[in-house]
C-alpha cells in the first residue's frame, strides 16, 4: 500500500540513529516454510554473525488491514533492524499469516541460519507492546527452539495471580496469547531477560502486568534486566524523541550485544 493510506503511525522511525545504518546489505522476501524473511546484515567476512528476531504477535492480513502495511514494513521495524545490523548483528523480520509462524521462523533459522549468515546458537528475541505474549511462547521450557536472549518492551505479559490484563487487551487489540495459563515457573531460566517499562504508559493494566511480571521473575530468580523510563508513554522509542529514550534504546542494543555477541 502507499504511505497515503497507511496510518501515521507506521511512518514513525526510531528515535535513535547509528553511524552505518543505512548501509546494510538488506536481503527481502526469504522462504522460511511458508513466512518470508526480511535479513539486514552488517558488513563482514561472511563468518555467522548472532542475530536478533523480531516477534510479531498479530496476523499480517489482519494488521494490514487495520494500519495498511505488514508489521515487519512499519518504519520502526525498519530501523530497529537497521540498528542491530550496525550494531554487529543481523537482524530479522518476517511477513505471517498467523502469529504461530514464528515457530516456523526459528525453526527455519535454526536449521539453515548458517546460509543467512547466521550463528543458530546466537539467536535473540525483541518485542514490544502487544507482540510481547508471542515472544515469551519462545521462552517457554518446552519451546522448540532454544533463545539465547530477549529484549521484551512496554509489552504485555503474562497474566499472574488472578489478573486478566493480558487477556482482555488481547480480545480488544487481536493480538495473540500462546503462553496464557503459564507462570514466570514455566519460563526457561538460563535466558536473559530486558524488561523495558514505560512510566507513563496509560494502557490500561499494561504496566500493573509488567510490575507483577518483574515481582515474579525475581523472586524466582531469573537473569532479567530492568529499566524503567519514568517520563515514557507507550512506544517512547518513536513517539518521545529525547535523550532519555535514546539511551533506553542504547540499553536494549548493550544487551543484545552483551549476550549474543560477546
Amino acid at each position: 500500500m502507499s504511505e497515503a493510506t497507511r496510518n501515521p503511525m507506521t511512518l514513525k522511525p526510531v528515535v535513535l540513529e547509528l553511524p552505518g545504518m543505512h548501509e546494510v546489505t538488506v536481503r527481502t522476501d526469504i522462504d522460511a516454510g511458508g513466512p518470508t524473511l526480511d535479513v539486514y546484515a552488517p558488513p563482514g567476512d561472511g563468518r555467522p554473525r548472532p542475530a536478533v528476531v523480531f516477534v510479531s504477535g498479530y496476523p499480517d492480513p489482519g494488521f494490514e488491514m487495520m494500519l495498511g502495511c505488514k508489521l515487519k514494513d512499519m518504519a520502526s521495524y525498519v530501523s530497529w533492524a537497521r540498528l542491530v545490523a550496525a550494531s554487529g548483528m543481523v537482524a530479522v523480520t518476517y511477513a505471517n499469516r498467523t502469529p504461530a509462524d514464528v515457530a516456523l521462523v526459528m525453526r527455519h533459522l535454526h536449521a539453515h541460519g548458517a546460509t543467512l549468515g547466521i550463528d543458530p546458537d546466537r539467536i535473540g528475541v525483541w518485542a514490544s507492546s502487544g507482540n510481547v505474549p508471542n515472544a515469551l511462547s519462545l521462552l517457554l521450557r518446552d519451546a522448540e527452539v532454544r533463545v539465547a536472549c530477549a529484549v521484551l518492551a512496554y509489552g504485555h505479559t503474562l497474566d499472574l495471580d488472578g489478573a486478566t490484563h493480558v487477556a482482555d487487551a488481547a480480545k480488544q487489540y487481536y493480538f495473540a496469547t500462546p503462553a496464557a495459563g503459564k507462570s514466570v515457573d514455566d519460563l526457561r531460566a538460563d535466558v536473559p531477560l530486558f524488561l523495558a517499562r514505560a512510566g507513563r504508559d496509560e494502557t490500561p493494566g499494561l504496566n500493573a502486568t509488567l510490575d507483577r511480571f518483574a515481582a515474579a521473575a525475581l523472586a524466582r530468580n531469573l537473569p532479567i534486566t530492568l529499566t524503567n523510563h519514568p517520563t515514557a508513554p507507550h512506544a517512547f522509542d518513536i513517539v518521545e524523541d529525547s535523550e532519555i529514550s535514546r539511551e533506553s534504546i542504547r540499553q536494549m542494543l548493550g544487551f543484545l550485544r552483551f549476550h549474543l555477541a560477546g
